[in-house]
């Protein structure tokens, strides 16, 4: 789930709430097949793996898929991971920017005439990743936080209007969000629904944490399957191939 917050007001602007700052990912994924549709678009590819926006406050510091997840998109061994659709839960205050946030990474735009949004709504996106194509459901909802249990989510903290601060008080607000960050075990991201800053970023990396760990989740699944199979009464072999193969053979009758 996803929960943004606007960065702290500079002089004459009221600041947000702190509980505006929090956002995350299912990480159990909840899927649905989803139906087919036009091929992904250019700017919907991931082909290596997104990077943090800062390495203080951040999930993973790696720089590559893990070496299963790359293994088994050149194999075209993902399963149903393809077909799954991955849940984006966006929540936070009111006016600390979800619905823009959205429309910015979805459409493209920005509205100026603010509406709050009224209960639940959602988009869908489609990706390719490492050659795979994978699709994100991003939803508004306020109380996601509790259909979730603690540790199921990635978590990231989003300050959302980069563009209301600059030099000092920006750079006092990112120290003050990453110290947040790190006590939520989350990680850090500042961007601008206005001016689009750091948003296709943002999502994009999101996208590859949740294709990742859906593809390790799929290979822990099936790898489990297989070593079900046939579970109940074990049969014991005791003894030798050879012993097995001489005792059926028919005794002798007399002795030697």
């Amino acid at each position: 789930m996803v929960i943004p917050a606007a960065l702290p007001a500079g002089p004459g602007r009221a600041e947000p709430r702190a509980s505006a700052a929090a956002a995350g990912l299912s990480g159990r994924m909840r899927s649905s097949l989803t139906p087919l549709g036009p091929p992904v678009s250019r700017d919907r590819v991931i082909a290596t793996f997104p990077k943090w926006y800062t390495p203080s406050a951040c999930l993973q510091l790696k720089e590559d898929f893990h070496g299963q997840v790359n293994a088994a998109c050149q194999r075209r061994n993902t399963g149903t991971v393809g077909l799954n659709l991955s849940k984006v839960v966006v929540v936070g205050d009111l006016y600390v920017g979800k619905t823009s946030l959205i429309h910015r990474f979805c459409k493209n735009v920005f509205d100026r005439d603010y509406k709050a949004t009224i209960g639940v709504d959602f988009e869908i996106e489609r990706f390719e990743i490492a050659g795979i194509p994978y699709s994100l459901q991003m939803q508004w909802l306020e109380d996601a936080l509790r259909e979730n249990e603690p540790g199921s989510c990635f978590v990231f903290l989003v300050g959302t209007k980069k563009d209301l601060l600059s030099g000092a008080a920006c750079a006092q607000a990112e120290v003050e969000a990453v110290q947040l960050a790190n006590e939520m075990q989350a990680e850090y991201w500042s961007v601008s629904a206005k001016t689009g800053e750091n948003v296709k970023a943002f999502f994009l990396r999101v996208a590859a944490l949740a294709f990742e760990q859906s593809v390790l989740q799929d290979l822990e699944r099936r790898d489990s399957s297989r070593l079900q199979l046939g579970a109940g009464d074990l049969i014991r072999m005791e003894g030798s191939l050879a012993e097995t193969q001489e005792s059926k053979r028919p005794s002798s009758l007399g002795c030697c």
